[in-house]
């Protein structure tokens, strides 16, 4: 069996035959997130907490147990029986190299990563290996495990030296993997420039290409996959990949069909969406590839039911295009994953997870409502003495929200949630940690469902 590989505006096989690689993204596994794992901040941030808490050792045995319970032979049985050919996995840079040690390639962070892709290929089942935390951030968002709204990485050759050097050794550690379909090297760049991802790119595929001339590349566009702009040659073997998050299907959302915010919503404006999206892939006649979209869910039947519907919508219009996609996400504590986390961590810290949506502070989730007599002073000072301000990448509105809600009120949250650790023994810690194993989930079944007809 030999690698994937593009062909015209196709990913094919090494018999010619095309493949539409159609899957889940393993979001907040080697590359954690708030609102996935019921965590506020980002998981730096939020690992040194807990660390001070347990110590060094007994965190690590959490979170190594954690990485285990979260993605194992059932989780690849499942998917593979709903008929998915792929899983996109986020990986956070700190798994395989150290700020302390900058340039130095950590072995013992590819064990669970090698472990995953070898259970996935043994289910045929590819994997794109994506890196969605950068050294310095890649983008403004805790996502790209960032503690600020600052994306240091576009201003600093040193973060991008060390990212070369990351890759170079993923791919040379892959180079002859046939279950990884490519690599995804830049998560949802956020260059405020627009002037360095670029001709970073064109540094980091000849690296890449020097270390495994193999493998597909796939390459996010900037400000969030969503500007195409930057990119000056069509490189050989790559899918540009397009996010494509609908806005009916945030968590403040409307009614689907119906106005979100002044905007009317119902499957033409989706299906435009898209076609705007995915221009570029299109004009170039390279593949068409969504590696991330879904809806979020709230819990209230008919809402979520329009939920559902956003998602056949836009499953419809893929493949009316021949898009290949990854939903987001697999497994989280309740807001968007084909499976819910449940067992003793749920019940220690469902009521932590409540505070957070009360306060608004995990910036997916939040309606940007909540706490709004609270902040609603704060953001008319804003308009009314900085009526010019418009900061990248959303505008006033969201940067203030993020700086006091997302980033100022989640980090003072962080004590109070490693304080839910203290006292618990190894076994009551490797409890909480197998609550994220497949037998202790709850399965969302609308979804799961919804996307077995798709894939059948």
């Amino acid at each position: 069996m030999n690698m994937l590989r593009v062909s015209g505006a196709q990913l094919v096989d090494d018999q010619g035959h095309p493949v539409r690689l159609r899957g889940v993204g393993l979001g907040g596994w080697m590359n954690m997130e708030n609102f996935i794992t019921g965590y506020p901040a980002n998981e730096s941030a939020m690992r040194e907490a807990v660390q001070e808490v347990l110590g060094e050792d007994r965190a690590e045995l959490f979170f190594d147990r954690l990485l285990s319970c979260f993605f194992a032979e059932q989780d690849a049985a499942l998917l593979a029986e709903l008929g998915m050919n792929c899983v996109r996995i986020p990986v956070n840079y700190r798994h395989f190299e150290s700020d302390a040690r900058p340039m130095e390639i950590v072995e013992y962070g590819f064990r669970h990563l090698d472990r995953v892709i070898d259970l996935l290929g043994s289910h045929g089942i590819y994997s794109v290996i994506d890196l969605h935390a950068l050294p310095g951030a890649q983008n403004q968002h805790w996502h790209s495990d960032n503690p600020t709204h600052v994306a240091s990485f576009w201003t600093h050759r040193h973060f991008q030296d060390r990212v070369v050097n990351l890759w170079e050794a993923i791919a040379d550690r892959y180079k002859d993997n046939p279950w990884v379909a490519g690599y995804n090297p830049v998560n949802e760049p956020g260059d405020p420039s627009g002037k360095v991802v670029g001709p970073f790119y064109d540094r980091l595929v000849k690296a890449v290409r020097a270390a495994d001339p193999g493998h597909v590349l796939f390459l996010d566009g900037n400000t969030y996959s969503t500007d195409f702009t930057v990119f000056r040659e069509v490189y050989e073997n790559t899918v540009f990949v397009c996010h494509d998050y609908a806005l009916a299907g945030f968590a403040h959302g409307g009614p689907y069909p119906g106005p979100t915010r002044g905007e009317w919503c119902d499957r033409a404006q989706l299906e435009a969406t898209f076609e705007r999206r995915t221009r570029f892939q299109r004009e170039t006649g390279t593949p068409l590839w969504v590696g991330e979209f879904g809806p979020v869910y709230t819990g209230d039947p008919a809402t979520d039911e329009m939920r559902y519907q956003i998602l056949s919508d836009q499953l419809e219009i893929f493949d009316a295009h021949q898009a290949g996609w990854s939903l987001w996400t697999y497994k989280d504590v309740g807001l968007q994953g084909l499976v819910t986390a449940g067992g003793p961590y749920m019940e220690r810290f469902s009521s932590f997870i409540a505070k957070k949506a009360r306060l608004g502070v995990d910036r997916w989730g939040s309606t940007m409502e909540e706490s709004a007599a609270d902040l609603a002073p704060l953001h008319g000072l804003v308009e009314s003495e900085f009526p010019g301000w418009s900061p990248y990448p959303w505008g006033a509105r969201y940067q203030t929200d993020d700086l006091v809600r997302h980033i100022l009120m989640a980090q003072a949250m962080l004590p109070e949630y490693a304080e839910l650790f203290r006292g618990l023994d190894d076994s009551e810690l490797t409890s909480l940690a197998e609550s994220f194993a497949l037998g202790s989930c709850g399965r969302r079944a609308p979804l799961i469902d919804l996307l077995r007809s798709n894939l059948a």
